[in-house]
């Protein structure tokens, strides 16, 4: 079985970026650290998607 390259970014980003969602949404959560944390998940997810679309096959 082989797994595209990219594949692992956007899934981590993805998963990273939901759990920076879910701190946005907790009262009492640092609201700047929630932001970064849903940003750096968003960035994966956005270089993912590049390494997916540049080595199809």
């Amino acid at each position: 079985m082989t797994m595209r390259e990219g594949l692992i970014p956007t899934v981590l980003g993805t998963a990273v970026s939901t759990a920076g969602y879910m701190l946005k949404q907790k009262r009492g959560s640092n609201k700047m650290v929630a932001n970064t944390i849903f940003g750096f998940g968003l960035a994966h997810v956005v270089l993912g998607v590049i390494d997916l679309v540049e080595h199809r096959s």
